[in-house]
Formats: structure tokens, C-alpha cells, sequence
């Protein structure tokens, strides 16, 4: 495995970003969005770094930027939209110096799903998958139907009503984690599981 930190550039500077790469065996590429930065939010947080050894452990390379403003990452934040563009920057960096014919994995945490689905409305992905996307804070357009939904059943900061209204309202599937908050504390082996039957699905 070869794990890199670059700093790619964007319309604002740089982007910190961290790559794991499984080498001859990769399958595809996996972009991973972290949650807010004005809350914390970081690549390394434990959802995104499990995520990531998700996506790695089957055969994608795991792709795992800082937003704008966090880190060693130029800018401030902009309420998803530059995050966005940041995105595209990184994912159209990172897809130069591969195959261009493997598919794309998109996956986002929180606002980090947010910015994610933005993106999926801008290139085509093999799958994008949500955990705890903050639909009740931010305005979410539907998805495309390669997309999974995993949220916790007791989330304190998105209602599960509330990401259940618009799974239904998109007709996407949403896999619910019993007994767990939007952090999904104590509960990262069975995220794993839902994330790796995402991968396959």
C-alpha cells in the first residue's frame, strides 16, 4: 500500500489531501468528504478514516481531502458550494494520474454527504454513499439511484424521520444503524459492514 499527502491545487490554493493507494490490484477511485469544518470535522475523523479503510481494503484508491480552511488546506470555509468545487478539483487531479476508465465511488459524512451529492449531480459515479446526511440543515436535491443512505437510529443532529422523509422521497434505499447517534459511537464495525455491502451493491 502507498499512502501519500499532497496538496493539489484549486481555484482557492491548495488542498490537503491524503491518498492510499492498494496498487496493481485497484479497482476504482473513492472520494471521502468529512464533516463540517467549522464543527471539527477533519479527514482524519473516525467515520471518514473507516470509510476510507472501507473503500481501500476493496481495492479503490481512497482519496480523502481537507476542506477549505481546515488543515493545511488554503481558504475559508463556503457553506458547501466552494467545498464543491474543491471536490471537483481534487477528484479531476486524482483521476489524471489513473485509468480514467475506473469508475468513481463518492461518500460523504454529514455535510461532507451534503457536498458529495452535489458533486454526483456534476460527473458520473459508480455509487455514492451517505452517512448521516444533514438533510435538515441543508437543501439536498434527489440522488442518483446507485445511492445508499446509512444513517444511526438515535442521530441527535439529523431525525431519522427526517432522512427517512427524503430517502422515500428519492427512492433510495437507506440502511439503518440500530442504537447508535450521528457519530456512530461504538457502532464503527457495523458502519463497515453497511459501507462494504454498499461497495457492492
Amino acid at each position: 500500500m502507498k499512502r501519500s499527502r499532497l496538496r493539489i491545487k484549486t481555484a482557492i490554493g491548495n488542498v490537503e489531501t491524503v491518498v492510499n493507494d492498494p496498487g496493481s490490484q485497484r479497482r476504482g477511485l473513492a472520494f471521502i468528504a468529512h464533516p463540517h469544518p467549522l464543527h471539527g470535522g477533519t479527514l482524519d475523523n473516525k467515520v471518514v478514516q473507516t470509510l476510507a479503510q472501507t473503500c481501500h481494503d476493496q481495492g479503490y484508491v481512497a482519496v480523502r481531502p481537507n476542506f477549505r480552511g481546515v488543515g493545511g488546506s488554503d481558504g475559508v470555509y463556503d457553506g458547501g458550494i466552494g467545498e464543491t468545487e474543491d471536490m471537483l478539483a481534487v477528484i479531476e487531479f486524482v483521476r489524471g494520474h489513473y485509468d480514467l476508465a475506473l469508475p468513481v465511488l463518492l461518500a460523504g459524512f454529514s455535510f461532507g454527504a451534503y457536498v458529495q451529492h452535489r458533486v454526483a449531480q456534476r460527473i458520473a459515479v459508480r455509487k455514492l454513499i451517505l452517512i448521516g446526511p444533514a438533510v435538515n440543515l441543508y437543501e439536498f436535491s434527489c440522488v442518483p439511484p446507485a445511492t445508499t443512505i446509512i444513517h444511526g437510529e438515535t442521530d441527535e443532529l439529523v431525525p431519522l424521520a427526517a432522512a427517512q422523509a427524503w430517502a422515500q422521497a428519492c427512492g433510495t434505499h437507506i440502511e439503518i444503524i440500530c442504537g447508535t447517534g450521528h457519530f456512530f459511537h461504538g457502532k464503527l464495525a457495523e458502519l463497515k459492514s453497511a459501507a462494504l455491502a454498499a461497495c457492492h451493491s
